[in-house]
Protein backbone atom coordinates (compact mmCIF):
# COMPACT_ATOMS: atom_id res chain seq x y z
CA UNK A 1 0.00 0.00 0.00
CA UNK A 2 1.39 3.83 -1.06
CA UNK A 3 1.35 6.66 1.29
CA UNK A 4 -1.85 7.56 1.88
CA UNK A 5 -2.80 10.87 -0.35
CA UNK A 6 -2.88 13.11 3.23
CA UNK A 7 0.14 12.35 4.36
CA UNK A 8 2.13 12.89 1.06
CA UNK A 9 4.12 16.02 1.41
CA UNK A 10 5.63 14.71 4.61
CA UNK A 11 6.15 11.53 2.65
CA UNK A 12 7.41 14.01 0.06
CA UNK A 13 9.27 15.69 2.94
CA UNK A 14 11.37 12.55 4.22
CA UNK A 15 12.31 11.01 0.68
CA UNK A 16 14.27 14.15 -0.10
CA UNK A 17 16.38 13.66 3.39
CA UNK A 18 17.18 10.25 2.60
CA UNK A 19 20.88 11.39 3.47
CA UNK A 20 20.25 13.26 6.38
CA UNK A 21 17.15 11.19 8.29
CA UNK A 22 18.54 10.71 12.05
CA UNK A 23 18.35 7.12 13.78
CA UNK A 24 15.02 7.79 15.62
CA UNK A 25 11.87 8.93 14.25
CA UNK A 26 8.46 9.52 16.46
CA UNK A 27 5.37 9.57 14.57
CA UNK A 28 2.47 10.72 16.25
CA UNK A 29 -0.87 11.89 16.18
CA UNK A 30 -4.35 10.89 16.87
CA UNK A 31 -6.19 7.01 15.60
CA UNK A 32 -6.62 6.55 11.99
CA UNK A 33 -4.29 9.06 10.19
CA UNK A 34 -2.13 6.45 9.11
CA UNK A 35 1.02 6.45 10.78
CA UNK A 36 1.53 2.91 11.19
CA UNK A 37 1.39 2.61 7.36
CA UNK A 38 3.66 5.52 7.05
CA UNK A 39 6.38 4.21 9.23
CA UNK A 40 5.93 0.82 6.89
CA UNK A 41 6.00 3.17 3.84
CA UNK A 42 9.45 4.07 4.79
CA UNK A 43 11.03 0.82 6.13
CA UNK A 44 10.18 -0.37 2.90
CA UNK A 45 11.67 2.64 1.42
CA UNK A 46 15.01 1.93 3.13
CA UNK A 47 15.34 -1.82 2.97
CA UNK A 48 14.90 -1.77 -0.76
CA UNK A 49 17.37 -1.77 -3.16
CA UNK A 50 15.99 0.23 -5.49
CA UNK A 51 13.81 2.90 -3.65
CA UNK A 52 12.16 5.39 -5.67
CA UNK A 53 10.18 8.53 -4.85
CA UNK A 54 7.23 6.66 -4.42
CA UNK A 55 8.76 4.14 -2.17
CA UNK A 56 10.21 0.33 -2.37
CA UNK A 57 10.43 -0.58 -5.91
CA UNK A 58 8.13 -3.66 -5.49
CA UNK A 59 10.51 -6.21 -7.57
CA UNK A 60 13.50 -6.76 -5.57
CA UNK A 61 14.63 -9.41 -3.44
CA UNK A 62 13.52 -7.14 -0.49
CA UNK A 63 10.40 -5.94 -1.26
CA UNK A 64 9.87 -9.62 -2.23
CA UNK A 65 10.72 -10.51 2.08
CA UNK A 66 8.64 -7.42 2.72
CA UNK A 67 5.60 -8.63 0.66
CA UNK A 68 5.91 -11.97 2.63
CA UNK A 69 6.34 -10.26 6.18
CA UNK A 70 9.54 -11.60 6.52
CA UNK A 71 12.34 -9.52 5.93
CA UNK A 72 15.37 -10.59 7.83
CA UNK A 73 16.63 -6.42 8.73
CA UNK A 74 13.22 -5.30 9.72
CA UNK A 75 10.95 -6.00 13.15
CA UNK A 76 7.70 -4.88 14.01
CA UNK A 77 7.22 -4.76 17.48
CA UNK A 78 3.50 -4.24 18.45
CA UNK A 79 1.28 -5.79 21.67
CA UNK A 80 -0.33 -8.94 21.04
CA UNK A 81 -3.13 -10.62 22.33
CA UNK A 82 -2.76 -12.76 26.06
CA UNK A 83 -2.51 -16.17 24.94
CA UNK A 84 -3.82 -19.25 26.73
CA UNK A 85 -2.84 -23.33 26.09
CA UNK A 86 -1.80 -22.16 22.39
CA UNK A 87 -5.35 -20.35 21.74
CA UNK A 88 -5.87 -16.49 21.99
CA UNK A 89 -8.59 -15.39 24.63
CA UNK A 90 -10.39 -11.96 24.61
CA UNK A 91 -8.59 -10.36 27.43
CA UNK A 92 -7.50 -7.38 25.40
CA UNK A 93 -4.04 -5.77 24.42
CA UNK A 94 -1.60 -5.95 26.51
CA UNK A 95 1.81 -3.91 27.53
CA UNK A 96 4.89 -4.28 25.59
CA UNK A 97 7.26 -5.97 27.61
CA UNK A 98 11.24 -5.79 28.38
CA UNK A 99 11.58 -9.12 26.91
CA UNK A 100 10.24 -7.90 23.45
CA UNK A 101 12.35 -4.80 23.49
CA UNK A 102 15.31 -7.35 24.60
CA UNK A 103 14.91 -8.93 21.75
CA UNK A 104 15.08 -5.98 19.54
CA UNK A 105 18.27 -5.11 20.95
CA UNK A 106 19.70 -8.66 20.14
CA UNK A 107 18.50 -8.26 16.83
CA UNK A 108 20.40 -4.70 16.38
CA UNK A 109 23.44 -6.29 17.69
CA UNK A 110 23.68 -8.38 14.13
CA UNK A 111 24.87 -7.20 11.03
CA UNK A 112 22.47 -6.10 8.48
CA UNK A 113 21.69 -9.67 6.43
CA UNK A 114 22.06 -7.26 3.43
CA UNK A 115 24.59 -5.13 4.34
CA UNK A 116 22.09 -2.46 4.71
CA UNK A 117 19.57 -0.46 6.90
CA UNK A 118 17.65 -2.30 9.97
CA UNK A 119 14.40 -0.93 10.56
CA UNK A 120 13.02 -0.94 13.87
CA UNK A 121 8.80 0.10 14.19
CA UNK A 122 7.29 0.36 17.42
CA UNK A 123 3.93 0.83 17.19
CA UNK A 124 2.19 2.51 19.72
CA UNK A 125 4.99 3.54 21.62
CA UNK A 126 3.24 4.22 24.70
CA UNK A 127 2.48 0.51 24.61
CA UNK A 128 5.88 0.13 26.32
CA UNK A 129 5.49 -0.08 29.94
CA UNK A 130 8.85 1.69 32.01
CA UNK A 131 10.80 -0.91 31.69
CA UNK A 132 10.69 -1.59 28.32
CA UNK A 133 10.96 2.18 26.98
CA UNK A 134 14.34 2.28 29.44
CA UNK A 135 16.22 -0.81 27.71
CA UNK A 136 15.14 1.19 24.50
CA UNK A 137 16.51 4.29 25.58
CA UNK A 138 20.11 3.08 25.50
CA UNK A 139 19.67 2.44 21.88
CA UNK A 140 18.21 5.96 21.44
CA UNK A 141 21.19 7.18 22.95
CA UNK A 142 23.93 5.09 20.90
CA UNK A 143 22.67 3.84 17.82
CA UNK A 144 24.40 1.47 15.94
CA UNK A 145 25.35 2.72 12.08
CA UNK A 146 22.62 2.19 9.72
CA UNK A 147 19.65 1.63 12.41
CA UNK A 148 16.11 3.17 12.19
CA UNK A 149 14.01 3.38 14.85
CA UNK A 150 10.51 4.20 14.09
CA UNK A 151 8.01 4.45 17.12
CA UNK A 152 4.73 5.61 16.72
CA UNK A 153 2.25 7.29 19.02
CA UNK A 154 -1.07 8.17 19.03
CA UNK A 155 -0.37 9.58 22.86
CA UNK A 156 3.24 10.47 22.66
CA UNK A 157 2.61 12.74 26.10
CA UNK A 158 2.81 9.40 27.73
CA UNK A 159 6.29 8.41 26.74
CA UNK A 160 8.99 9.09 29.14
CA UNK A 161 10.98 12.49 28.18
CA UNK A 162 14.26 11.08 27.82
CA UNK A 163 12.30 8.81 24.67
CA UNK A 164 11.04 12.03 23.29
CA UNK A 165 14.02 14.03 23.75
CA UNK A 166 16.13 11.56 21.38
CA UNK A 167 13.74 11.08 18.44
CA UNK A 168 12.71 13.52 15.92
CA UNK A 169 9.18 14.45 16.45
CA UNK A 170 6.74 14.32 13.10
CA UNK A 171 3.41 15.11 13.51
CA UNK A 172 0.62 13.15 11.23
CA UNK A 173 -2.33 15.51 10.85
CA UNK A 174 -5.80 14.17 9.76
CA UNK A 175 -6.90 15.16 6.46
CA UNK A 176 -9.49 18.26 5.66
CA UNK A 177 -12.88 16.84 5.37
CA UNK A 178 -13.04 17.01 1.79
CA UNK A 179 -9.80 14.85 1.01
CA UNK A 180 -11.47 12.15 3.85
CA UNK A 181 -14.70 11.69 2.27
CA UNK A 182 -13.14 11.60 -1.25
CA UNK A 183 -10.91 8.81 0.26
CA UNK A 184 -13.52 7.25 1.85
CA UNK A 185 -15.58 7.43 -1.40
CA UNK A 186 -13.08 5.40 -3.10
CA UNK A 187 -13.20 2.95 -0.28
CA UNK A 188 -16.58 2.58 -1.12
CA UNK A 189 -18.12 3.41 2.11
CA UNK A 190 -21.19 4.01 3.16
CA UNK A 191 -22.58 6.52 5.14
CA UNK A 192 -19.24 7.90 4.81
CA UNK A 193 -19.85 11.26 6.51
CA UNK A 194 -21.23 10.29 8.98
CA UNK A 195 -18.38 7.66 9.76
CA UNK A 196 -15.94 10.37 9.55
CA UNK A 197 -18.06 12.20 12.35
CA UNK A 198 -17.76 9.73 14.49
CA UNK A 199 -14.40 8.96 14.27
CA UNK A 200 -13.13 12.66 14.51
CA UNK A 201 -12.13 13.59 11.22
CA UNK A 202 -9.66 10.10 10.71
CA UNK A 203 -10.57 8.42 7.90
CA UNK A 204 -8.43 4.98 8.55
CA UNK A 205 -10.51 4.92 12.17
CA UNK A 206 -13.70 5.75 10.04
CA UNK A 207 -13.36 2.47 8.02
CA UNK A 208 -12.79 0.31 11.36
CA UNK A 209 -15.66 1.75 12.69
CA UNK A 210 -18.00 0.91 10.08
CA UNK A 211 -17.99 -2.79 10.64
CA UNK A 212 -21.53 -4.04 10.65
CA UNK A 213 -21.56 -6.16 13.69
CA UNK A 214 -20.02 -2.89 15.52
CA UNK A 215 -22.26 -0.70 15.01
CA UNK A 216 -24.74 -3.07 16.35
CA UNK A 217 -23.07 -2.96 19.06
CA UNK A 218 -22.59 0.98 18.90
CA UNK A 219 -26.37 1.41 18.24
CA UNK A 220 -27.07 -0.38 21.22
CA UNK A 221 -24.73 1.40 22.91
CA UNK A 222 -26.13 4.87 22.35
CA UNK A 223 -29.37 3.81 22.68
CA UNK A 224 -28.67 2.96 26.21
CA UNK A 225 -27.36 6.48 26.84
CA UNK A 226 -30.52 8.19 25.47
CA UNK A 227 -32.42 6.84 27.70
CA UNK A 228 -30.41 6.67 31.10
CA UNK A 229 -33.11 6.49 33.59
CA UNK A 230 -34.50 3.17 31.72
CA UNK A 231 -31.49 1.55 32.37
CA UNK A 232 -29.86 -1.72 34.11
CA UNK A 233 -25.63 -0.47 33.86
CA UNK A 234 -24.63 -3.21 35.28
CA UNK A 235 -26.42 -5.57 32.74
CA UNK A 236 -25.39 -3.18 29.94
CA UNK A 237 -21.91 -3.06 30.98
CA UNK A 238 -21.53 -6.87 31.55
CA UNK A 239 -22.86 -7.49 27.87
CA UNK A 240 -20.55 -4.71 26.54
CA UNK A 241 -17.17 -6.35 28.94
CA UNK A 242 -15.32 -7.57 25.35
CA UNK A 243 -15.48 -4.15 23.83
CA UNK A 244 -14.63 -1.77 26.88
CA UNK A 245 -11.92 0.20 23.98
CA UNK A 246 -15.52 0.72 21.84
CA UNK A 247 -17.48 1.78 24.61
CA UNK A 248 -14.99 3.95 26.75
CA UNK A 249 -14.90 5.68 22.78
CA UNK A 250 -18.72 6.39 22.35
CA UNK A 251 -19.40 7.65 26.00
CA UNK A 252 -16.46 9.88 25.97
CA UNK A 253 -17.71 11.29 22.51
CA UNK A 254 -21.25 11.59 23.91
CA UNK A 255 -20.18 13.51 26.95
CA UNK A 256 -18.14 15.37 24.34
CA UNK A 257 -21.23 15.88 22.49
CA UNK A 258 -23.39 16.90 25.49
CA UNK A 259 -21.01 19.91 26.19
CA UNK A 260 -21.06 21.00 22.93
CA UNK A 261 -25.18 20.70 23.28
CA UNK A 262 -24.87 22.41 26.81
CA UNK A 263 -23.25 25.45 25.14
CA UNK A 264 -25.58 25.67 22.18
CA UNK A 265 -23.69 24.22 19.15
CA UNK A 266 -24.76 21.01 17.15
CA UNK A 267 -23.56 17.38 17.90
CA UNK A 268 -20.10 16.79 16.51
CA UNK A 269 -20.00 13.19 16.48
CA UNK A 270 -23.53 11.76 16.61
CA UNK A 271 -26.03 14.48 14.85
CA UNK A 272 -28.60 11.26 14.56
CA UNK A 273 -28.99 12.01 18.54
CA UNK A 274 -29.34 15.55 18.53
CA UNK A 275 -32.74 15.42 20.19
CA UNK A 276 -31.70 13.57 22.77
CA UNK A 277 -28.56 15.06 23.32
CA UNK A 278 -29.90 18.69 23.79
CA UNK A 279 -32.50 17.17 26.18
CA UNK A 280 -29.85 15.77 28.26
CA UNK A 281 -27.88 18.26 28.17
CA UNK A 282 -30.28 20.58 29.05
CA UNK A 283 -30.57 19.05 32.91
CA UNK A 284 -26.57 18.52 32.90
CA UNK A 285 -24.67 20.93 34.73
CA UNK A 286 -21.14 21.87 32.79
CA UNK A 287 -18.96 21.22 35.67
CA UNK A 288 -20.09 17.55 35.99
CA UNK A 289 -20.33 16.96 32.34
CA UNK A 290 -16.43 18.25 32.32
CA UNK A 291 -15.81 16.32 35.28
CA UNK A 292 -16.71 13.19 33.81
CA UNK A 293 -15.30 13.75 30.35
CA UNK A 294 -11.18 14.36 31.94
CA UNK A 295 -11.52 11.27 33.90
CA UNK A 296 -12.83 9.54 30.87
CA UNK A 297 -9.94 10.89 28.98
CA UNK A 298 -7.52 10.22 31.98
CA UNK A 299 -9.03 6.53 31.62
CA UNK A 300 -7.55 6.50 28.27
CA UNK A 301 -4.07 5.01 28.96
CA UNK A 302 -5.28 2.33 31.05
CA UNK A 303 -7.21 0.57 28.20
CA UNK A 304 -3.89 -2.09 27.58
CA UNK A 305 -4.05 -3.25 31.47
CA UNK A 306 -5.81 -6.05 32.51
CA UNK A 307 -8.58 -4.80 34.76
CA UNK A 308 -11.66 -6.06 35.22
CA UNK A 309 -13.63 -4.73 32.73
CA UNK A 310 -17.42 -5.00 33.68
CA UNK A 311 -16.57 -3.10 36.85
CA UNK A 312 -14.72 -0.22 34.75
CA UNK A 313 -17.40 -0.01 32.66
CA UNK A 314 -20.25 0.05 35.32
CA UNK A 315 -18.22 2.46 37.30
CA UNK A 316 -18.02 4.95 34.24
CA UNK A 317 -22.12 4.23 33.45
CA UNK A 318 -23.04 5.02 37.13
CA UNK A 319 -21.07 8.22 36.80
CA UNK A 320 -22.51 9.02 33.58
CA UNK A 321 -26.08 8.22 35.06
CA UNK A 322 -25.78 10.33 38.67
CA UNK A 323 -25.08 13.80 36.04
CA UNK A 324 -29.00 14.17 36.07
CA UNK A 325 -29.32 13.62 39.58
CA UNK A 326 -26.55 16.13 40.54
CA UNK A 327 -28.54 18.74 38.48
Amino acid sequence: MRVHPWNRALWDRLVQERDRLPHALLLHGMAGVGKRQLAVNLAEWLLCEAPGPEGGCGRCRSCGWLAQGSHPDLRLVEPKEDEAEGEKVKKGKRLISVGEVREVLDFLALSAHQGGWRVVIVAPAEAMNTAAANALLKTLEEPPPRVMLILVSHQPRRLLPTVLSRCRKLPVSPPDRDTALAWLAEQRLEDAEQMLREAGGAPLLAMDIADSERRGWRDRFLAALAGPAEQDWSELAQAMQPRLTDAWGWLMRWVCDLIICHSGAPARYFPQHAAALAGLAGRADTASLWTLYQELQTAGRWLHHPLNNQLQLESWLLRYASLEARK
